[in-house]
């Protein structure tokens, strides 16, 4: 990534037609022109003019650009919706949107059509980055195949980078981070069982989480990031009282991580190390991140903090990606009642990691 990465559009996939992602994009574009100017959706036309007139309600709806090329973006006037409209074997056959709040295969293989696309295009370095908004992982599934290979992002965007790489999927680790104005946080695992998240602290895993945390935030930083690290157990395993995970696994890759110049706390209490973590009002937290053991141990400390606020961003890809901190929420799809805050929030950390990456000359 190089600073002619900042004169490229930035691409906002869809999401699940069927949720709130179209209303949130449409209410982003509509509400923060300067944030969105040079951003493109990729998407589907008819979805985000039903979408337009959701928010709009009796008031004018947005209107939407169709692009024939995407730098066309870059000089799209402010409050207008410029859209790459994606070939999708939904669209191809003739099909309406996807019915509002309703999980479906549509729904599902349109919303990976999107990201596939925007994506390739990342890779390809036509876009600068992509921010997406949230997909449904049982409409994924429900698409088929290649879809219902992937739990979500994060898993999809993995195996396209490193196809595009041509190294195996294993040869390309990635990590979830999700931060807002007080907190980050990395997980060591993601979309797996719990059973199987315990099976994945492992010595390599850990060590592998810390270096991809400490290589990633050090070109946002500017510095090495002070690594707050959560044990796994009550206590961080009390010396061995409550589990041992902490002294033969953890603790150890701490070790290793620190002798490749990785600023990393020992196994601290994961009821407090967020706390510690937590930036205040002009007062930064005792650590830059936490590094998480699991996906809930991470998450909900994140979102209690405001699901509005949170963003998600996928650190290892070479490519920015970022996305809301939030679901569908089908429930309230085609009320007009979303917020976009979160999708503010993911479009402005995206810039941010353009910038920053451009002068580090990666990601």
């Amino acid at each position: 990534m190089t600073e002619s990465t900042l004169a490229l559009p930035l691409a906002i996939t869809l999401g699940d037609p069927a949720g709130i992602g179209p209303e949130t994009i449409v209410k982003a574009f509509r509400d923060a022109p300067d944030l969105t100017r040079g951003c493109f959706v990729v998407g589907d036309v008819a979805t985000l003019r039903r979408a337009a007139s959701v928010v709009a309600g009796a008031g004018l709806a947005l209107p939407v650009a169709v692009l024939s090329d995407v730098h066309e973006a870059l000089n799209c006037p402010p409050h207008c919706l410029p859209v790459w409209q994606i070939s999708s074997a939904a669209l191809d056959h003739g099909l309406s949107p996807a019915p509002l709040g309703q999980v479906s295969a549509q729904a599902g293989q349109l919303a990976g059509d999107c990201v596939v696309w925007a994506a390739n295009a990342a890779l390809r370095g036509e876009v600068a980055a992509m921010v997406t908004a949230p997909l449904n992982k049982a409409a994924l599934s429900m698409a088929g195949a290649p879809y219902d290979r992937f739990p979500g992002h994060t898993e999809l965007l993995q195996a396209l980078a490193a196809a595009h790489l041509k190294i195996p999927v294993a040869q390309l680790p990635v990590r979830m981070m999700l931060a807002n104005d007080e907190l980050r946080v990395v997980l060591v695992s993601i979309h797996v069982s719990l059973r199987e998240a315990l099976a994945a602290v492992t010595f390599d895993q850990v060590l592998e989480s810390l270096l991809i945390t400490h290589h990633s935030l050090q070109a946002v930083l500017g510095r090495a990031p002070r690594i707050g690290v959560a044990g796994l157990n009550p206590h961080a395993g009390e010396g061995g009282l409550f589990g041992r995970e902490e002294l033969d696994i953890i603790a150890p890759a701490v070790q290793a991580a620190r002798a490749q110049g990785v600023q990393a706390s020992d196994p601290l209490a994961p009821d407090t190390v967020f706390m510690r973590a937590r930036a205040q009002p002009g007062q930064s937290g005792e650590f830059d991140v936490v590094l998480a053991m699991y996906h809930d141990q991470g998450l909900i400390p994140v979102k209690y903090l405001g699901v509005d606020k949170g963003v998600n961003v996928t650190l290892g890809l070479p490519l920015v990606r970022t996305s809301p901190d939030h679901g569908t929420a089908f429930e309230i799809a085609g009320t007009g009642l979303a917020d976009a805050s979160s999708l503010k929030a993911a479009i402005r950390m995206a810039r941010q990691l353009i910038h920053q990456a451009a002068y580090a000359g990666h990601f």
